[in-house]
């Protein structure tokens, strides 16, 4: 290895080592901290996002990028890494850490705001906080610098080289296309799902999902499973990667979906190159792909019938008292059923592009002043009418059921959906890839499919563009079309349309 290569690479994992530390106690903020800790935790946070910032934007580490990207003996990978470095070093110099140090220590106030917001049904509490991250998130996009749109700067911390034109226009294409499907389906008598909102035990519900987590090959000797508000995954390394989940004892979808979802995420993780650890090659290519894992194994194959036919026995043996007269076919309608509803999380796979729509819709009228966070409740409630035809009672179950703008994580919401459509054109190449794969999912192996998404995904790290990977993968961009046409065989057999 190159010496000024190998100098680089420690600078980096030095840096790596600061953000995953800082990471550890985000991941514990959430999960275990006791509520007295909020004020120290946000400035040690802070401390620790002003020391990243400096060690990313040091100039010795500036120099040895530009020295490395003149030298044309690096390998294909190496080259790779340096061009994306250079593009993080650049946008990293366009902040103070001063910006940095605020933004951090706004974004842990705004979290613990919005927990005590959300339960106490009440946006006021969380509202002087996402005005201050509004207002910080503006200043970013300035400092970033766009072209047409201040969403561009933003989105493309989530999803590199996407625009929000883009976006734009590929939902301007997916909603008549969801909406037809959507409205055919409303005409159609709804399957009987009540046998889901029975009392389920939450250690049985828990030792369910933990059977499941165990089937996929999530391994749990880099990772662990914990209870949170809001599930989701976090990595400090390839062999250290965490989920977690949402029991609701009258809700069994909530943990089933959450356990299967984030164990998407986390094998994406688990699959990266330990070796790579701080350079881009050993990193998700984009919360797009990355999403892509996680509704692939939630969707495309935990709602799947054949995914069933080995786990529906499994489940009824937990709740017997609930399931046992309920048959496969029954369950795999109810799992399915289609109907607007409030929460995102617990939207079925056709209708939750409409709780992404609307989010999106959001965060550029934020982004750009049109719309002022007082004003965000009653808008919020507006669009739920509009695109789902549904009231929204309370702030809860409205404008504060998501986590993502207290971490400030704006211009993350559509890569939701480009996961989705990346996932069924992945699949769809996995089966042609792989065949007899459904079969082995009906037996409970998972194994041919993980081995498929790290030959053609995980392994990769950041090798690729998220375009260049599917173009490489599937021959062809992203095309909706497989989404489509996988929702409308899917639905039409359940709906008999």
């Amino acid at each position: 290895m190159n010496a000024d290569y190998k100098k680089y690479k420690l600078k980096m994992q030095k840096l790596a080592d600061v953000n995953y530390s800082s990471a550890v106690l985000q991941w514990d903020q959430e999960i275990y901290m006791p509520p007295k800790s909020a004020e120290k935790r946000a400035q040690q946070l802070a401390t620790l996002a002003g020391i990243s910032h400096e060690l990313a934007v040091n100039n010795e580490l500036g120099d040895l990028i530009k020295k490395l990207h003149k030298n044309n003996n690096l390998s294909v990978s190496e080259k790779r890494n340096i061009k994306l470095s250079r593009k993080d070093y650049r946008n990293r110099k366009k902040y103070s850490t001063d910006f940095v140090e605020k933004l951090s220590r706004a974004t842990s106030e705004g979290f613990n705001h919005w927990q005590l917001a959300r339960k106490e049904n009440n946006f006021e509490i969380f509202a002087p906080s996402l005005k201050k991250i509004v207002s910080l998130k503006q200043k970013e996009s300035e400092l970033l610098g766009y072209k047409n749109h201040p969403y561009d700067a933003l989105l493309d911390q989530f999803e590199p080289g996407a625009k929000t034109k883009e976006i734009d226009e590929l939902f301007t294409g997916v909603k008549p296309q969801l909406i037809a499907l959507i409205k055919a389906i409303s005409k159609k008598p709804k399957p009987a799902d009540k046998f889901l909102h029975l009392h389920y035990d939450k250690q049985k519900q828990w030792d369910f999902g933990i059977e499941l987590l165990k089937q996929m090959h999530y391994d749990f000797d880099a990772g662990r499973q914990d209870v949170s508000a809001h599930p989701f995954t976090t990595s400090f390394s390839a062999k250290d990667v965490r989920v977690t989940t949402r029991i609701n004892e009258k809700n069994l979808s909530e943990m089933v979906w959450s356990c299967i979802h984030e164990g998407g995420h986390a094998l994406y993780e688990q699959g990266l190159n330990d070796d790579d650890y701080g350079i881009p090659t050993g990193e998700a290519i984009s919360l797009g792909i990355h999403e892509s894992q996680s509704r692939l194994w939630e969707n495309n194959v935990g709602r799947g019938k054949a995914y069933w036919k080995k786990n529906y026995p499994l489940l009824q043996k937990y709740f017997p008292e609930n399931l046992s007269a309920t048959g496969l076919d029954d369950f795999y309608k109810a799992i399915n059923r289609v109907q607007p509803s409030l929460i995102r999380t617990s939207a079925d796979e056709l209708t939750y592009h409409s709780h992404i729509m609307i989010r999106f819709e959001l965060e550029k009228q934020l982004l750009e002043g049109s719309l002022e966070v007082k004003d965000l409740p009653a808008v919020w409630n507006s669009k739920y009418k509009e695109y789902l035809n549904i009231d929204v009672p309370n702030d809860s179950q409205g404008v504060l059921q998501d986590v993502h703008w207290s971490h400030g994580g704006m211009g993350y919401f559509p890569t939701y959906s480009l996961g989705s459509f990346y996932a069924a054109q992945f699949f769809a190449s996995a089966k042609k890839d792989a065949p007899g794969l459904e079969a082995k999912i009906e037996k409970g192996d998972m194994l041919p499919l993980l081995e498929w998404l790290r030959d053609k995904i995980h392994r990769h790290g950041k090798l690729y563009s998220a375009s260049e990977l599917c173009q490489k993968i599937t021959g062809e961009k992203l095309n909706f079309s497989y989404f489509m046409d996988y929702a409308t065989i899917k639905y039409k057999e359940i709906y008999e349309l």
